[in-house]
């Protein structure tokens, strides 16, 4: 058995909830914090990828990082870099289709704080960056958490914009949902169901975790 696909999940879902992460953070504390008209625009923007269908969010994507797109063409011509059938380009990808489940749960626990508690860090002297880390940030675990940790399982289950951006490159874009894929294609059942009853296990031990941090949280606080 062949556990390479998986390690390579596991690879792609961590880089991509570590760069999300530093990408979202501030994204949804302006979120939480905005009163702007343009606010609605931005969130459906954020939002777009969970009601796309997957063929037309890898569309457009592939397109974007091939080289017939300026974006695909400066990173191939200049830093020789190639993005389409890549894991490089996975990588990207899978920001772009998980992006709404880092920046949701981060933006729900912003909005849950007590402000009072925020404009008395300000008064107190500290920045909005040591507002977010010293303050906000450690009294919303949970939703810190579960926005990492749906991230990671996202982006180990997604498997359309995979296919059509990576492809199924042995050691470098074959990811296990993609590998199940093949299995079911030539028939070799025994062999997929193994594959999908470990996807099943990595994905209900992951939300099983969540459940649980959250559960102890609301008992140490009394809710």
């Amino acid at each position: 058995m062949d556990f390479t696909p998986f390690a390579l999940s596991l690879k792609l879902a961590s880089l991509t909830a570590l760069i999300l992460f530093v990408l979202s953070l501030p994204l949804a504390w302006y979120l939480s914090q905005s009163r702007s008209k343009i606010k609605p625009f931005i969130e459906a923007l954020t939002a777009l990828p969970i009601v796309l269908p997957p063929s037309v969010l890898g569309f457009y994507i592939l397109w974007a990082l091939s080289y017939n797109s300026p974006i695909g063409a400066f990173f191939e011509e200049y830093l020789g870099v190639k993005l389409v059938f890549s894991f490089t380009g996975l990588v990207i990808a899978s920001c772009f289709y998980s992006l709404p489940f880092m920046v949701q749960p981060l933006q729900n626990g912003f909005e849950s704080l007590n402000q009072s508690m925020l404009e008395a860090s300000y008064i107190a002297g500290k920045s909005k960056l040591q507002t977010i880390f010293q303050v906000a940030l450690p009294n919303m675990k949970p939703a810190l958490i579960t926005a990492i940790i749906i991230t990671f399982a996202h982006t180990v289950g997604e498997f359309g914009v995979v296919l059509m951006v990576g492809g199924s490159i042995p050691n470098e874009t074959k990811v296990a949902s993609v590998a199940i894929y093949e299995m079911v294609e030539i028939m070799d059942y025994s062999m997929a169901h193994i594959y999908s009853a470990i996807m099943v296990g990595m994905s209900f031990i992951v939300l099983l975790s969540v459940y649980i941090f959250n559960a102890k949280q609301q008992r140490r606080f009394g809710l």
